[in-house]
């Protein structure tokens, strides 16, 4: 008689009115009045499953997420074919950080139903947060499949295309987007990928929309100014940065542009307060080399023993400070970053390129004159041309065949240095991608004055075209600890030249300074250069 009356229970249904009754409260915002309601009809009638994802969604939304787990996870063991049960329980599991949990959950929804359009964005979103791409654009792509008009995941596909360098199909998604939803930060997405085509007119089209949109958008104001600043539109970029900071008085990245005007504007005493203000990128060892050229030598050897002691030795510029300040004073070089970079330098060559009448070589050039690619003002280059954009991720077949022939000298160069105890090379890129490229075309007394590419890690560059030289050195590359107008107390700085030939390649670490000697033959002297660096570590 007892097995019958506790079977009769758990099958036993609320009458409808007192699950509508419940719902109102939910719907009315009175959770914890809803919680508690739920909790005691589920004593009387302990399986259904009404009433347990009324529980849950009332706990969800109290912020009461473990208890809102274990009300899904009771439905679920109940009836685990239920898609939308899998569902919820993945969006809470997300809500708490459970993020492998939460992916088995929607996988589940969508083993159930396939066609799930929310499961397969949700899941897109966390695998794309896992820096697992290819799978996480192909779940946004079959949301866009199903539901055309989800702007949210055309938008996010753009992304991934984006960090894989594939700006065109990244254009494309942004672009669609934007027809269904025009929106500032659309906008902004379509202009950073314009920006990195080189494509900077358009780039300022989008970034203006954008700050039109979003007059409070500081990442928009501040990426305006940038492309403004390669356009040579030096006095607009500045109003650009100072917009951002209004805005957003903290803003990083603004405040590291403006350091970086002053610094070129040789105002160095100017430009420190604006980069110890700001946490992007390289902005605390740029304070450094400001301290450093204007000869406060305690001041800097004071603030570089800080920041040097924590982490790893991988900052390029303080490898170039700290062997600049080591040689300065006869001092041992303590930053391990590349202590010996004048014996890290390859001068190799590309055999495809120097052949005698080289097909590659022959549709470089002839790329390089005749394809419209935007131009990006170089302060440092003088009678000549640098392109914009990241020339190496283009899709024309040229660029493609002579960045997969650079990966390989750059994979040859890391095996030459293996056993290096320098970060170097142990902290080498696993995956040889181009952080940065581009062509260089200078004309009659051309030349490149003395810099290092911090934004780098390794550094090199290919020669298509060379110009008769009048004497021996004439056009070719030279490397030194020493250069850019740093403070020197002696002379004694090594100093090496490359006399190059086309088809050769250096490829050197990207703290070293290097120049390009003038030359005064009227033929165009023609290079592509690139940097390639460690993809930053993802934060747990």
């Amino acid at each position: 008689m007892k097995k019958q009356s506790r079977q009769s229970r758990q099958t036993r249904q609320p009458h409808p009115a007192e699950v509508q009754a419940l719902q109102h409260l939910f719907q009315s915002g009175l959770l914890p009045q809803a919680e508690a309601r739920a909790q005691s009809m589920l004593a009387m009638y302990p399986n259904v499953l009404a009433l347990y994802n009324i529980l849950g969604l009332s706990q969800q939304a109290q912020g009461k997420y473990r208890e809102a787990v274990a009300s899904f996870q009771k439905m679920l063991s109940i009836d685990p074919r239920i898609a939308e049960l899998h569902f919820n329980l993945g969006v809470i599991l997300s809500q708490i950080g459970e993020t492998k949990d939460a992916v088995a959950s929607y996988r589940k929804a969508l083993q159930l139903k396939p066609n799930f359009t929310v499961a397969h964005f949700n899941l897109g979103t966390l695998l794309q947060a896992q820096g697992l791409l290819q799978e996480a654009a192909l779940h946004y792509q079959k949301t866009v499949d199903i539901e055309p008009g989800f702007f949210e995941a055309l938008g996010n596909l753009g992304t991934i295309m984006q960090q894989r360098g594939q700006l065109e199909k990244a254009e494309q998604c942004y672009r669609k987007a934007l027809v269904l939803r025009p929106d500032a930060r659309g906008y902004f997405n379509l202009g950073t990928t314009l920006h990195d085509q080189g494509e900077h007119e358009d780039a300022i089209r989008a970034f203006r929309e954008a700050v039109r949109l979003d007059p409070h958008f500081a990442d928009a104001w501040n990426d305006l100014g940038e492309t403004l600043r390669d356009r040579g539109e030096m006095d607009e970029a500045i109003r650009c940065y100072m917009q951002a900071l209004t805005v957003q008085p903290a803003h990083g990245r603004a405040r590291y542009n403006l350091g970086e005007f002053y610094c070129l504007a040789g105002r160095l005493q100017d430009a420190i307060p604006y980069f110890e203000g700001s946490n992007f990128a390289d902005a605390q060892e740029r304070a450094l080399q400001c301290f450093y050229k204007t000869g406060q030598f305690e001041v800097f050897k004071h603030k570089f023993d800080q920041l040097s002691a924590h982490g790893q030795h991988a900052s390029v510029l303080l490898g170039t400070l700290s062997t600049h300040y080591a040689t300065n004073f006869r001092l041992e070089d303590s930053y391990n970053f590349c202590k010996e970079p004048m014996d890290y330098v390859v001068h190799t060559r590309i055999d495809e390129l120097a052949r005698p009448d080289s097909s590659l070589l022959k549709e470089l050039l002839h790329d390089i004159q005749q394809l419209a690619i935007a131009e990006r003002k170089q302060g440092r280059l003088y009678y000549g041309m640098q392109s914009a954009g990241n020339l190496l991720q283009r899709s024309e077949p040229s660029y493609q065949k002579l960045a997969a022939l650079i990966r390989r000298k750059v994979l040859d160069y890391q095996q030459r240095f293996t056993g290096s105890r320098y970060q170097l090379i142990l902290g080498f890129p696993h995956k040889i991608e181009f952080t940065s490229s581009w062509y260089l075309r200078m004309n009659q007394g051309g030349y490149l004055t003395s810099h290092i590419h911090e934004e780098g890690w390794i550094s090199g560059c290919v020669y298509l075209q060379l110009p008769a030289k009048n004497d021996a050195h004439e056009g070719s590359f030279e490397y030194s600890t020493d250069g850019d107008d740093y403070p020197r107390l002696h002379d004694e700085f090594p100093r090496q030249i490359v006399d190059q030939q086309v088809g050769d390649l250096v490829i050197f670490p990207s703290s070293l300074f290097h120049r390009t000697i003038p030359f005064h033959s009227d033929q165009e002297r023609v290079c592509v250069a690139f940097d390639v660096k460690p993809a930053p570590l993802l934060l747990a």
